[in-house]
């Protein structure tokens, strides 16, 4: 399948699938789109008073579509800024090549040219292996395909960022949702961009709370699922 790298309106990039008419974050602006469902609502949200979580050290994600690693390295800069120490999982069926990594901007528009190497490092290490990446970051890579995924009580947050459902519909259904629900821990949390109803009817279905947010430029709501909340 063809893949270009296009600029996105924040500047930052992202790769397009000109024989799907999709992108793996939002034409409207990829870093805008990852700080907004996937930092504001998911990271900061989980580490508030109000959600039970203060003083929360340690915390666990799953992201549902690795790609570029865009969510991965910002969650890897928020981490030394809050203080958190972050055991993240990146599962993706079909890595991105580094070369086109190497075209992505991501270090320059975040102004952090400084870190382009720990980028890098995001892509270069070994899959299906835990690598420390910082002192506060811990990534490991799955390469295999969402459904694969069979962990039970593991993650606080679900970064769920597959491409949509007008192209790949499998991807949101009960079934899946049914395994994120089995994946997260007790008060975990699964964010995403996606506000369709079908989606939300399929979260709720397997026991999730559901709530709709304002969503990133260019969406008007996004999804935010939340597990045996306890406040």
């Amino acid at each position: 399948m063809k893949r270009e790298i296009v600029i996105t309106a924040d500047g930052s990039s992202t790769i397009h699938l000109p024989d799907w008419d999709e992108q793996y974050h939002s034409k409207h602006g990829a870093i805008q789109e990852a700080y907004h469902v996937f930092i504001k609502h998911g990271l900061y949200y989980f580490c508030k008073p109000e959600h039970g979580s203060i003083g929360h050290q340690d915390i666990s994600i799953l992201e549902i579509g690795f790609g570029t690693g865009l969510n991965a390295f910002i969650t890897l800069l928020e981490a030394e800024k809050l203080n958190l120490i972050i055991d993240y999982c990146g599962v993706e069926g079909y890595p991105v090549s580094m070369d086109e990594i190497k075209q992505l901007n991501y270090s320059k528009e975040l102004k952090s040219e400084k870190n382009e190497s720990l980028f890098k490092k995001l892509h270069e290490v070994l899959w299906n292996e835990s690598h420390s990446i910082t002192s506060f970051f811990k990534l490991t890579k799955q390469q295999k395909m969402f459904h694969e995924i069979n962990e039970t009580d593991t993650f606080n947050i679900i970064y769920f960022d597959a491409f949509g459902a007008r192209v790949q519909p499998e991807l949101w259904t009960e079934t899946v949702f049914e395994n994120m629900y089995k994946a997260l821990k007790s008060n975990g949390i699964l964010v995403t961009y996606s506000a369709k109803g079908s989606v939300r009817r399929a979260m709720q279905a397997v026991g999730f709370k559901v709530e709709r947010l304002p969503g990133p430029p260019g969406k008007r709501e996004m999804l935010r699922a939340i597990k045996d909340i306890k406040l």
